[in-house]
């Protein structure tokens, strides 16, 4: 896992990229360090690169091979699209303790409380996955891949963005199991 940092941005994102960090503090492994620091802190430029990042997390998670895959990489898209709304929307703080994107999204965008909380459960379940200690269905996989994708594109609406394309229509077949 990596722990690097671009200003104080943290997206929770395990893939190692410049930028990203992990950390979990709340049980979800979405962890933002101190968010609401970071909105006079990164460009317009970072933002879009999360919103970039999202969508290509969300392209990976249809084509992934297993459902534990495509839940995971799902749940990664929507936590990097949290994350690009709070960079973008968050007033700086003197906060130190790492907060989930999750906890801190609803103080900045209350609209979007229901999905912070679907999404902070589905990232307890992808903790479980990737220990080991729990299954998912495709179909769970799938309703995954649209919910996060629905999230971004409101993401993009509530920053004033046009709408992404469409993801492909069908997803790819998972392996049973």
């Amino acid at each position: 896992m990596s722990t690097t940092t671009t200003g104080t941005t943290r997206t929770g994102d395990t893939t190692g990229r410049t930028g990203d960090t992990t950390g979990d503090t709340t049980g979800t492994g979405d962890t933002t360090g101190d968010t609401t620091g970071t909105g006079p802190g990164l460009s317009a430029g970072a933002v879009l690169d999360l919103l970039d990042r999202s969508r290509g997390g969300l392209l990976l998670a249809c084509h992934s091979g297993t459902a534990a895959e495509r839940y995971t990489q799902a749940h990664l898209a929507a936590l990097r699209a949290g994350a690009a709304l709070l960079a973008a929307r968050s007033a700086p703080s003197r906060r130190t303790r790492p907060r989930s994107v999750w906890e801190v999204l609803p103080t900045v965008a209350p609209e979007l409380t229901e999905w912070a909380v679907f999404f902070a459960t589905s990232g307890r379940r992808r903790l479980a996955l990737e220990r080991g200690s729990d299954l998912v269905t495709a179909r769970d996989a799938d309703d995954l891949v649209r919910s996060a994708e629905h999230f971004l594109e409101l993401v993009r609406a509530g920053l004033h963005l046009p709408c992404g394309l469409p993801l492909p229509g069908e997803l790819a077949p998972v392996a049973r199991g």
